[in-house]
């Protein structure tokens, strides 16, 4: 498992809070490390996966203002294939498989409620090995999963002097 310290912690939130700060800055910020240390952990952050640098799309900015998490039933032995078939429409912004009383959960993005309704029930609901169909349309999201925070729990009292 991968150890995280206080350093990486200040330099995961600083890239949360700014993806294009450089390390430059970061370093400044920090005060005792140097650019060259703080590329390194960037880098080493990268390698583990523990973070993932890319570009965030704000669907409300291409006017998708209406979303809807939609909770689905699948027929036994095809939740995969619906799954990876759900994966890849465009409309869908998150797919996830479960367990309990549905088998996959996904985020649908639209523009009107009309628009959400017409694509579940005309393009989703009639996927073969789709039962049922649950939509909630969510009118508030007060946190997203791109502004999780990681807990400071997290951090190793082991100190690492890179």
């Amino acid at each position: 498992m991968f150890k995280i310290d206080k350093i990486d912690y200040e330099i995961i939130n600083a890239l949360m809070e700014d993806g294009q700060v450089r390390a430059a800055e970061i370093a400044r910020r920090l005060g005792n490390k140097s650019e060259r240390a703080v590329r390194y952990r960037i880098d080493r952050l990268v390698d583990n996966k523990i973070i993932h640098l890319s570009a965030i799309i704000n669907p409300k900015g291409l006017g998708l203002n209406v979303v809807a998490d939609v909770l689905l039933e699948i027929e036994s032995g095809l939740i995969m294939d619906v799954a990876n078939k759900l994966a890849a429409l465009e409309n869908i912004s998150y797919v996830a498989c479960s367990i309990g009383e549905t088998d996959v959960s996904i985020q649908v993005l639209g523009t009107t409620n009309a628009e959400i309704y017409a694509f579940v029930t005309e393009v989703v609901g009639k996927i073969p090995g789709v039962r049922k169909t649950t939509t909630k349309i969510v009118p508030v999201v007060l946190k997203d999963t791109y502004q999780w925070k990681l807990p400071a729990s997290f951090i190793s009292n082991t100190i690492d002097d890179q």
